[in-house]
């Protein structure tokens, strides 16, 4: 199955690609959720419609303990029912609608990577005289599904179930008892009165066979109870860009509007690299608080191989000073070995101003680490050099510390990782890695190629280095400059 994945640089460079510029955060929070009460108007064609949207998980939407709900039609007293979309607690996605000659839909794959986008393009038409295939369809990342676990096909002249008039709709939750979508959602469109194929939201092409993206769909009629989300005004989320009733935004804030889409992935914190950390993720998977009881760290999403490369992170909580920020060749192995222990992971001591690499201790010529401060990290693959800056400040007067070549090491790439020295200390750190801070943001300032949204100027600071232009870890970065 094709997915959107770190390595998708085919679709992030080609000139002509179309720019999907905003995706919507939902932090899997109770009450977190965009909503409204469907137009009173009947519908273009209450028999036939389609839904498309893209979903980037979060931790909490990964084999969740409780099904996940990214959509509700909530109509369960009369025809046609109830419509949902569900992340089910086994990893699967389910389509389902209730009573009165309802559907469902649930394909046998998982969806557990939460470094990609995932593509899901429903189309309903119920006009066939025998319910069937030809009902209803579903595909996933461009390509139609025909493995279920459960398949069950609408009653002719069935009403579509989310194309109803006069409904209570919510998009990331249900209500308070239910538990609430935890990831990213971008390009939210429902059509009513046509049956769409994938191949109207998305595209195969010959620079990218193999990768599914998407097109251009504003120029689709949407319908009487159709709506378009593209989350580009920040100021408000629930913004209709086709031109109907909005829907309202109820904890989602213009910090939620992300720059990590399906055309450009941003680099996340890892919750599969989570078994010995255990770690708590939130905020996008932009969040941690590490366990207490645990010595180890976490990663980030994507390795890097090549070029330069910048990201920060909020030490917003600490219960000791003694928390490590760097860099790994490998993911955490064990719940009793930190960050630097290990011959190509590099921590800075915040504790001391101390770089920690192969269970040694450099000079302090670095600096401590304070909570609250915002630790800025420059990795320069080209040169072989780390360099850490606190609250913009560029440490050590510039000079660098020398780490291995990506190549010389055990993986071939390195990983953004951050963690705890001792097992006793906990830290909440608030990652930035340009698409979707965790922390408040307020300057925004953007890398040499125009991508992320970061509170330091990756460019300024004073290097050892030849260059200043460190860049954001995005695949459109990765396509052009290496990674």
């Amino acid at each position: 199955m094709p997915l959107i994945l770190p390595g998708n640089v085919a679709s992030a460079t080609a000139s002509t690609a179309y720019l999907v510029a905003n995706s919507c955060r939902f932090d899997g929070t109770v009450g977190s959720l965009l909503e409204r009460t469907s137009p009173s108007d009947s519908a273009t064609n209450e028999k036939i419609a389609t839904m498309s949207f893209w979903m980037k998980l979060g931790a909490g939407s990964i084999t969740p303990s409780a099904s996940k709900y990214i959509f509700y039609n909530n109509n369960a007293s009369t025809s046609p029912g109830y419509f949902q979309v569900q992340i089910t607690t086994d990893g699967q996605m389910i389509f389902v609608a209730s009573q009165y000659g309802g559907f469902e839909l649930k394909p046998t794959r998982k969806f557990r990577d939460p470094s990609a986008w995932y593509h899901f393009c429903l189309q309903h038409d119920s006009t066939p005289s025998t319910p069937s295939a030809s009902s209803m369809r579903l595909w996933i990342n461009g390509v139609l599904q025909t493995d279920f676990v459960t398949e069950r096909y609408p009653a002719q002249n069935n009403t579509c179930n989310f194309t109803q008039a006069s409904i209570y709709t919510p998009i990331g939750t249900y209500a308070d008892s239910y538990a609430s979508f935890d990831g990213y959602l971008a390009e939210f469109m429902v059509v009513d009165g046509q049956s769409l194929a994938a191949d109207q939201f998305g595209e195969f092409d010959s620079d990218s066979p193999g990768i599914w993206k998407p097109i251009d769909i504003s120029g689709i009629t949407l319908g009487a109870q159709g709506y378009y989300l593209d989350f580009e005004d920040s100021s408000a989320m629930g913004n209709d860009a086709g031109g109907g009733a909005d829907f309202t935004a109820s904890n989602i804030a213009a910090t939620d509007q992300a720059t990590d889409s399906p055309t450009n992935n941003f680099c996340t914190i890892n919750p599969l690299d989570n078994y010995y950390a255990a770690s708590t993720f939130s905020e996008g998977n932009c969040k941690i608080v590490t366990n207490s009881s645990n010595r180890t760290w976490n990663t980030g999403t994507i390795g890097l191989t090549a070029g330069k490369w910048y990201w920060e992170v909020k030490a917003t909580e600490m219960s000791s000073d003694y928390q490590l920020f760097g860099i790994s060749d490998i993911v955490s192995t064990s719940t009793t070995r930190q960050l630097g222990q290990d011959t190509y992971s590099y921590g800075l001591n915040g504790d001391n101003g101390t770089i920690y690499n192969n269970s040694n201790s450099s000079s302090a010529d670095w600096e401590e680490i304070a909570q609250g401060d915002i630790i800025g990290h420059y990795l320069d693959l080209d040169n072989n050099k780390m360099y850490w800056a606190k609250n913009g400040t560029v440490m050590n007067s510039g000079t660098g510390f020398s780490i291995t070549a990506a190549a010389s090491t055990g993986t071939g790439f390195y990983l953004p990782a951050f963690g705890e020295y001792a097992a006793s200390d906990t830290l909440t750190a608030e990652a930035n890695f340009g698409g979707c801070s965790a922390f408040t943001v307020s300057s925004a300032v953007a890398d040499a190629n125009g991508y992320g949204a970061f509170e330091y100027d990756p460019s300024a600071g004073t290097f050892d280095s030849a260059s200043k232009d460190f860049l954001a870890i995005c695949t459109k970065n990765l396509g052009s400059d290496g990674g």
